[in-house]
């Protein structure tokens, strides 16, 4: 349980991730599932564990929370955390297998943006939701804790995005756009997927109204919205992409000349090497600010910056890199020309699923191959078990979570 003290301090370390982490332990079972879904607010007691911004950026592992929450609870126990968990594999791997619902996301992100601000009333609409001062009580309570906090209740977040686009009318991809400026665990999957969840986009037949008895209940009466009428029609359902095969790569040729490449996307690199791998250099690639196009918030970017530095400071510990083999940038040219300067033959990267981190790393690749330097992207063994069978919903998806867990451990018990 993360208390008042403590919720509003985030601390981007992989430190202050295993202590949440540890402090929560003990509601992770019957607890969480009776009274996830209640948020008091920001400076209430509220009974979930608050680790999405560590494990947005793996600084903090699902494996390891996994692991740590089946010590203290049995699985029947601890069930609906643990699929809490899955929820997010299952994004990552549903939108790696549709890689076009976030192309086709950000284009309109940028055409709506552009066609919003030309026309007066639409301008006018959007402000007030950003801003805050749309009339709607909890709504512009939940954008100012936003924008102060960087975090909202996950039951707030499906609150505030029904009525974003169903009471305000505004389209999705802006409501997502703005999410993704401000949370510190913003993800592209976990984002855009739940955000077409709530419009009635990810699941046949399921869209999520604004209910005002659910929003009061749910907030211990902190708020009780009057009903407004419906601005926006549900979406219409639309079939997705079929799945696509995965390129699924789980190891790398150690004894080639290695550098080290980090992105925001996994900030614990430790399963891709260790200092006997003789790693001769390393850099870290930051594109988190091409999370939207209009940027991120300066919060966001000091928790992503500050778990990068933490990240680098310990694994630089481990490892015999000089000071001058180490590169920090957030340019895709700039870090090939520094890469070019270093005598390696590949450069090794946990993967990235889609998003400006899979894209900058597309871009550099480009760079490297007329320089001789093959890029390497090491897919985590708990993704390669789970994703490809992100093919359909999610309930579909969660029969297979005991499966799932017995693999990754055989994995785990495997590689120690």
């Amino acid at each position: 349980m993360i208390t008042p003290e403590t919720q509003l301090k985030w601390l981007p370390t992989r430190y202050e991730g295993l202590r949440r982490l540890n402090r929560f332990l003990p509601h992770a079972g019957q607890q969480y599932s009776r009274l996830r879904n209640f948020d008091y607010g920001p400076l209430r007691n509220n009974h979930v564990s608050s680790l999405s911004p560590w494990i947005r950026h793996r600084s903090l592992l699902e494996t390891e929370i996994l692991r740590e929450v089946l010590k203290k609870h049995s699985y029947a126990t601890a069930e609906k955390f643990i699929q809490e968990v899955f929820w997010r594999t299952y994004w990552k791997g549903w939108l790696e297998l549709r890689p076009d619902v976030w192309s086709t996301y950000c284009g309109s992100v940028r055409d709506l943006t552009e066609c919003s601000m030309a026309n007066r009333e639409s301008r006018k609409k959007i402000t007030a939701a950003y801003s805050g001062d749309t009339g709607i009580g909890c709504f512009d309570s939940w954008v100012k804790e936003l924008i102060t906090h960087g975090y909202l209740h996950n039951h707030a977040r499906m609150w505030f995005a029904s009525i974003w686009i169903f009471w305000l009318g505004i389209p999705w991809q802006l409501g997502a756009d703005f999410f993704l400026q401000n949370l510190l665990d913003g993800d592209p999957a976990t984002n855009t997927l739940s955000w077409r969840w709530v419009a009635g986009l990810h699941t046949k037949g399921k869209v999520y109204l604004p209910r005002p008895d659910n929003i009061k209940k749910f907030t211990g009466g902190r708020f009780s919205p009057i009903k407004q009428p419906l601005n926006q029609t549900p979406s219409l359902y639309n079939e997705p992409p079929p799945p696509r095969q995965l390129d699924i790569i789980t190891c790398w040729n150690k004894n080639r000349q290695t550098g080290l490449l980090l992105t925001e996307d996994d900030m614990l690199p430790e399963f891709l090497g260790t200092p006997t791998n003789d790693f001769r250099c390393c850099a870290i690639l930051n594109s988190s600010n091409h999370r939207s196009p209009i940027g991120i918030s300066k919060q966001v970017a000091a928790f992503v910056n500050g778990g990068l530095q933490d990240s680098l400071t310990n694994f630089l510990r481990l490892t015999q890199i000089p000071q001058d083999h180490v590169f920090q940038t957030e340019s895709v040219d700039r870090l090939a020309l520094w890469l070019a300067k270093v005598d390696i033959e590949q450069i090794v990267v946990a993967y990235a699923p889609v998003g400006p981190a899979q894209e900058a790393l597309d871009l550099l690749d480009t760079k490297l191959l007329p320089l001789g330097i093959d890029m390497v992207r090491v897919l985590r063994r708990e993704d390669s078990i789970a994703w490809p069978h992100a093919t359909k919903g999610f309930f579909k998806f969660k029969e297979k979570i005991p499966s799932f867990l017995k693999d990754i451990n055989n994995c785990i018990k495997t590689a120690t």
